[in-house]
């Protein structure tokens, strides 16, 4: 791509090398027009990445746990069929609670790395064409009340 004129590339996925990422609001101030291929992570980091990092700052975080229940994607079975990767990914995605891997944890240490093993995650692919949710359960560094 950047062989054919492009200036820069930004792609919307968790980078599979050592990519700069960037989310906005948690480490965008980071990047300085050095990189050519630049990683805005995945819509379940767009989306944890900011909370973890309030969190984060304002409580310190000592381990944390996410659970994303996402949308069905274009990568999953419209009907029953094999999967390469596991059994459960042959399931059909329209009639199915499909437990999956998520990367937005890993993706997270990334942009905020003092967080790098403290951090780990789960997913489940619902029926759904759109809408995704994050949940965050984390041990605080410092004591806090629900006010």
């Amino acid at each position: 791509i950047i062989d054919g004129g492009a200036k820069k590339v930004i792609y919307s996925a968790p980078a599979k090398d050592d990519s700069q990422t960037i989310v906005v609001g948690v480490n965008d101030p980071e990047y300085d027009g050095s990189e050519d291929f630049i990683s805005c992570a995945s819509c379940t980091t767009n989306g944890l990445a900011p909370m973890v990092k309030a969190i984060n700052d304002e409580f310190g975080i000592e381990e944390a746990l996410m659970t994303t229940v996402h949308a069905m994607t274009a990568t999953q079975a419209v009907v029953d069929s094999s999967s390469r990767k596991d059994w459960r990914g042959g399931r059909a995605a329209s009639g199915n609670i499909i437990p999956s891997s998520t990367g937005a944890a890993k993706a997270v240490t990334k942009v905020i790395p003092s967080l790098q093993g403290k951090l780990t995650g789960m997913a489940f692919r619902v029926p759904t064409i759109d809408v995704s949710v994050v949940d965050l359960t984390c041990r605080l560094s410092k004591e806090t009340t629900y006010e």
